[in-house]
Parts: C-alpha cells; structure tokens; sequence
C-alpha cells in the first residue's frame, strides 16, 4: 500500500482521492502559503472535483509518477482544491487560465507566487509536457524573476478588474430588450438534433427556462419547439441513463448520444424542474416519465439518511470511464428474456460491434416509443411493458457491478436546487411524495447549514459543517425557500428567506457596484473578490439573488428590495441582449419587467388544495401567497368567512374575488 499523505486527513472525497499520490499535496490554507513564503517557492494551485474523468487521468499519469512528484515536491509548494467546496478559489484560478488562453476546464493547473497571484495557468497536461512546464516554470521563478512578477501583477490586475462601470442607461426597460435577448439565443438551438449547436453539450438548463417563459409571454412557438426538440433528443440519448434514470453531465457529441459519464446533483435537480415545466405547457407524458424517473434515480443513489443529497457519482469505475454502464451484446443477452431480447436491442440501438468502443453499446433510442411499436406490430401498452422488464432485469444486474465512487459531500447550493425540483415536481404531477421530500431537504438544510443569525455553510460531510457559504449557496436556497412557500403558505419558508437575504445584504452587497460578491465580507481575504454575473450550467448567484429580492419585495411590500432587484439588472443591461445562454436568468428577470406580472392571493379552508389546482399550470411570471391568515401584506383584509376565496391582481389591484381555480385561471390569461 503506498504510503498517504497528508490529503488523507481531508474531509473532501476529491482530496482523499489524491492521498495516495507521492506528491506532497497541502489543503489550501495557512500552512501551505506560510511554508512557501518562508522557502520562496512558488504554488502549484491543482483544483479539481470529484467526478472528473481528466482529474483522474492526471492524477493517474502525472501526480501517481514517482519522479514527477519529486521535483514537484522540491521546487513547488502543491496544493490540492475541491471546486465544489471552494468555488471562490476555483473562480480566480480558472479566470487567469482564461485570461491567457480564453480556455477553461478541469483539472485546472495554476502556479502563483507565494502570495497567491498566479503568473500561469492551464487545465490538463500529458505527463512529458506537465515535466516540460515544471522544468521551465521553475527556472523562470528562479532565474527570471521581474518576468515573473510582471506577468503575476498583469494577471492579478485583470482578475481584479471591475467589469461594471457606473449605470448609464436609466430609461424603462423596454419589451425590444426582451426579444433581441430571445432573438441571440434562438440563433444558438439546434434544431435538428436539439440542445445548442456544436459539440461537446451542456444541457444548460436555464437557457431552455427563459424559451419556455419566452413562450409563455410571447405566444412564440418557435420558442416552445427549440425546447421540446431538445427535451426529446436529450430523453432519448445516451446522455440520459435508460434503465436507471438520471442525466449524466454532458454528451460529447451532438447527438446526445455518448455522455461525459459522471451524474451531478445539480444538473439532475434543474432537469427535474425543466421537464416539470415542460410537461405543465405540454402535458407530454414523456416529460412526466423523465420527471419521476430522474427523482427515483436521486433518491436511489444520492439521498443522505438525514435528508440531504450526495454532490456527484463519478464517471469512472475500475478505472474505465463509463465501464458501469455500457454494455455488449453478449452481456444483455445473458440478462433478457431470449423471446424479448432481439426487440429491446433494436431498440436501445445495441449491434453486435458496439455502438461506442471496445464492442461497448451505450443504451439509447432513436425512434420515438409510438413509431417503434407499430413497426414491431405491437401496442404502446405492450412496449412500455417489455422495456419495463428489460430495465428492471438489466438495472437488477448492473447493481452486481463494481459501482463508480459518489462523492458523498453535501452541498447547500445545490440542494437548494433539489428542494426547487421537488416542488415543481409536485406542482407538475400532485404527487404529496415531491412535497415531503422537499420539506424534508429544507429542513435538513435549516437545521444543519446555519445559524440564527443568517450564517451559512456550504458544506455537510460526517456530520460536521465546513467551509462559510457562497452568494451561489445563499441566493438558490433563498429562492428554493420561496418556492416552498408558495405551495405550502406556511410562512416560516419566508422567514427564513428573508433572514437568509438580510445577511447576504450586510454581508455580500457591494453599494457602490448595485451588486453583490460572492463571497462575504467575513470571509477568508483572497488576492480578488468577484462578482458571479454570468448565467451557466447554474444560474448565476446575481440573477438568483435579483429574481429573490423582487419576489420579497412584492410579498413584504419592500420597495427597497424591488428597486435593488431592478438596479442590478441595470449594471448587466448592456449584457442581456447579446450574452444568449449565458444571460437568461436575467433576461427572465427582464421578462417579468416588461410584461404585466401578477399575484395571486388565496385565503381560507381550502386554500391548499385551490392553490395547487391553480399552479398545476405553468405561470412563470406570478407569485402566490395565501393560507387561513392574514399574515403578509398582500393577504390584509382578504378573509371571507366560511368561503375559500381568490384574488388575482396585478400593479396593486386586486380583481373582484373568485371562488374557484378555474375562474382564477380565466383572470390570469386575461392579465
């Protein structure tokens, strides 16, 4: 057994996977910086994440090989980062990669000066050009040394950099900003094979959000179809896990047919809402299977016994990438009933050469489920029944399987988005189940992850608590905290919210820039503190944190949170219109802005049960508050004894009282 080194004390799963190596890895913290200081040796600042098939790689090629960890050992101080668990570290690092490169990824691999400003930066290395780039590293630290210093202060300035200059444009947001946004993003869909053009794809779930709201306001069917084009490639490609549910990361093709393997929690918890929302526009029932399937498959694989979801399944087990889940021919005729066997390779695409490598077959299908069963002469009813086995039996045999490693941290962030999934799940399907599993995740997260104050932590792992929170991690559970109340009228859901904002108000605001930092002022002093602006494969902690502000200020009528909300779209004005995906939270929040927005307020008995028939429908520009008390503003002096009464407003006026969900819908499509 090789001897471990001091990685094996860390609480992360990324770090402990490096414990091994014959590096002498540091966590990022004062011992590492002091010790290269007082040697004046520079960093080598390696970040990575758990599930990340190249990260292996390196650490298998290059940190595993004897020689190479000895020079690196001797002329660098090595740290290891888990991005997940210090995305503020990540976020600087991977800036001056891409500074120098326009390039990003992981692993990362960032020398700094021993004060922590990077001089280079790049992602993964093959083990002779990782030695040429120690070799020549070391020697310009060494011999060229005002090269180095100049290149870490340019760098460092560039990271530095404030990208929002002071609002210039004052005049009302106008409904052309919101269609020359939607007309940037539509010019990026594939229609063909679906998703954004090109390869590799990231599913980008937002992006898909703002076409279906897009949609909603505009009547635009193009908007609808750029998404359910790709909703259905994506459930039929092998990015999708057929016999166990699930999205794994990304496709490296177009096609989604050959996935990056690894599952993460957070793209799994937006897809459930995605085709939540979907199938309320559409009532498809392939997007209802998707929802339930992919919840099976979270709660199957990631769910904590307390409440709370793992991060991330790795991609690679027994050292081969995908190896868990492809299949040969031989394989899955052992597993199928011989009679079933020749129609459930058809159609998950199975040949006997293998549809990826190695005589591998990754499961996908091309044809829709309909089509398919009339070409094989057979109903719809008796398909689903065969594929239903089929999955069963296979999915009962690949459990055998050596298992990929999960990583088995939890994360506030993106739990926050599983506790949203769940409630648009319920409100999609009605099924109580989505609801108990939201409250439970909230109240794991309440009762773990902070304090009375509003003090946050990002990280749960054998229950103990880590690392102070994020803007990412305050903003989404802040947002999944309203979501809760709008289906659940308990109030508390809003007063945790609200204790959650006011801390990130004296904490992260940044008064001067109309925005908020993503880490707070209590936090550790990093050689730079950014914003986090653009829209990703998670929404940007901003454009959460805007959406938030201006649902409070409509529930507490607080007009200084609404005119926050509206100023910080301002200093991102300029950037809506022409950013496409990486935008389009704020340009839902644009949306909300320049088309009539309205509240709903229930009150009585059967407030609940109105409230869901209401919300079974896709309203992305409403907010709901009700229950059997007067207890927020919206809600004064709207009791009627004995009757379960609804009121529909917009601007401040309220309609004439409804009493019923179907009259409340008929107001609402006339706002």
């Amino acid at each position: 057994m090789n001897k471990q080194n001091r990685l094996s004390q860390a609480s992360s799963p990324y770090l402990r996977q490096h414990a091994g190596n014959p590096v002498d890895w540091y966590e990022w913290g004062e011992e590492a910086l002091s010790k290269a200081r007082r040697e004046n040796k520079p960093l080598i600042i390696s970040i990575g994440y758990a599930a990340c098939h190249w990260c292996h790689v390196m650490a298998h090629e290059s940190f595993s090989d004897v020689g190479i960890a000895e020079f690196m050992n001797t002329h660098f101080v090595c740290i290891k980062v888990d991005r997940e668990e210090r995305p503020d570290i990540d976020r600087i690092y991977m800036e001056a990669a891409q500074l120098l490169s326009g390039r990003g990824g992981w692993p990362l691999n960032a020398f700094a000066l021993p004060n922590g400003k990077p001089f280079y930066a790049a992602t993964y290395f093959q083990p002779d050009r990782w030695m040429d780039a120690l070799h020549q590293l070391s020697h310009i630290f060494q011999n060229e040394c005002p090269r180095v210093l100049q290149a870490a202060t340019t760098l460092t300035e560039g990271i530095r950099a404030n990208p929002f200059p002071g609002i210039t444009d004052l005049k009302p947001f106008t409904i052309q900003e919101y269609h020359a946004a939607y007309e940037t993003l539509i010019r990026t869909i594939d229609f063909e094979l679906g998703g954004f053009t090109g390869a590799p794809k990231f599913m980008m779930p937002i992006g898909l959000e703002f076409l279906l709201q897009y949609h909603y306001l505009t009547g635009d069917q193009k908007a609808l179809d750029a998404v359910t084009i790709s909703l259905d490639a994506m459930a039929k490609g092998g990015i999708y896990d057929q016999i166990g549910g699930g999205f794994a990361r990304y496709s490296t093709d177009q096609f989604w047919k050959v996935p990056h393997f690894e599952k993460m929690l957070y793209d799994n918890a937006q897809l459930i809402t995605l085709y939540a929302h979907a199938f309320q526009l559409t009532g498809k029932p392939l997007y209802a299977e998707i929802v339930n399937q992919t919840i099976s498959f979270v709660e199957r694989e990631l769910l904590h016994s307390e409440g709370g979801f793992y991060a991330s399944i790795d991609a690679d087990s027994e050292h081969e990438e995908g190896k868990y889940y492809t299949w040969t021919k031989e394989e899955m005729d052992l597993v199928l009933e011989a009679k079933s066997s020749d129609l459930i390779r058809q159609f998950y695409q199975v040949t006997d050469e293998g549809n990826w490598e190695q005589g591998k077959n990754i499961l996908h299908y091309k044809v829709d489920k309909t089509i398919f069963a009339i070409e094989n002469k057979l109903s719809i009813i008796e398909l689903n029944i065969n594929l239903q086995n089929a999955n069963k039996s296979l999915l009962e045999h690949r459990n055998r399987r050596i298992r990929p490693a999960v990583d088995d941290k939890i994360l506030t962030s993106w739990n926050a988005l599983m506790v949203s999934g769940y409630v648009n799940a319920y409100k999609a399907l009605g099924n109580e189940h989505y609801l108990d599993g939201a409250l439970c995740t909230a109240r794991f997260l309440e009762t773990n992850m902070f304090d009375k104050r509003g003090l946050l932590f990002r990280v749960y792992k054998d229950r103990k608590v880590t690392t102070e929170a994020f803007l990412d991690d305050y903003a989404l559970l802040a947002a999944a905290y309203i979501g809760l109340y709008e289906v659940t009228f308990d109030l508390h859901w809003l007063q945790v919210c609200q204790l959650l904002t006011t801390y990130v108000w004296n904490h992260f605001a940044d008064s001067e820039n109309l925005l908020f930092f993503y880490t707070s002022d209590q936090a550790e002093n990093l050689i730079a503190r950014k914003y986090e602006i653009s829209d990703n494969v998670i929404p940007a902690s901003n454009s959460v944190l805007a959406h938030v502000l201006y649902k409070l200020g409509i529930f507490y009528e607080n007009s200084a949170y609404s005119k926050m909300a509206e100023k910080m779209v301002f200093k991102v004005r300029n950037d809506i219109s022409g950013q496409g995906a990486y935008a389009s939270n704020w340009a839902m929040f644009l949306g909300k802005l320049v088309y009539p927005s309205s509240e709903v307020a229930i009150l009585g008995e059967n407030a609940l049960s109105v409230n869901l028939q209401i919300q079974k429908n896709y309203l992305p520009a409403t907010v709901f508050a009700g229950g059997k008390d007067e207890n927020l503003p919206l809600l004064q002096n709207r009791l009627i004894d004995n009757k379960t009464v609804i009121y529909v407003c917009q601007n401040k006026t309220c309609s004439q009282p409804v009493f019923t969900a179907d009259d409340a819908m008929t107001l609402l499509k006339l706002h």
